[in-house]
């Protein structure tokens, strides 16, 4: 698989130059799936994006991965990152109509369960907007949560918005603190 550390293994600061790490135990990875950004010739906004949230919200992200779009770079990316981790992954992009936007089933191979609420309240988060459109899921592989947000710096941001406040509770759930 190719891909580009961005974080875990190169230490390289986040956006404003520093590791985030809070003291809550709340962990997220984030993966951009952009070839242009694995190009050079976009910037990795919604994966800045995705990193400001995450942190405004009290979790440390430990990782950060930018990968080619496509089935096998998603599905072998998130096999890796959920391996043994309890904790949050966001991917940003591929989730819309565009030929290469194959983060979903990528996802879709990764995924022991599927979370339909999750994605059914992402797209919702904005009724009138283009979230209608997107295709992204959401689910588990072992005692990770999975969430697929689109590429756009404002989808992104409103998608990941509108469950963010579930999935400390959910990631509890996997690590099986919270039995019912």
């Amino acid at each position: 698989m190719s891909h580009q550390r961005v974080n875990k293994a190169t230490k390289k600061p986040l956006e404003d130059g520093t590791l985030h790490t809070m003291d809550n135990g709340l962990q997220a990875k984030i993966i951009t799936v952009s070839d242009g950004v694995i190009a050079g010739t976009r910037q990795d906004a919604s994966g800045d994006a995705v990193a400001a949230l995450l942190e405004k919200s009290r979790w440390s992200v430990v990782d950060r991965r930018q990968i080619a779009d496509g089935v096998d770079s998603v599905r072998d990316c998130l096999i890796e990152l959920a391996e043994g981790f309890n904790g949050l992954i966001v991917t940003t992009g591929g989730t819309g109509f565009g030929p290469r936007d194959l983060t979903p089933e990528g996802t879709k191979e990764a995924l022991e369960r599927e979370a339909p609420g999750i994605a059914e309240a992402m797209r919702l988060a904005n009724p009138k907007g283009l979230g209608r459109l997107s295709r992204a899921i959401a689910g588990t592989r072992g005692a990770a949560l999975i969430l697929n947000t689109p590429g756009s710096t404002k989808g992104t941001v409103e998608t990941l918005e509108a469950v963010i406040g579930v999935a400390p509770h959910a990631v509890s759930l996997l690590a099986g603190h919270q039995p019912h």
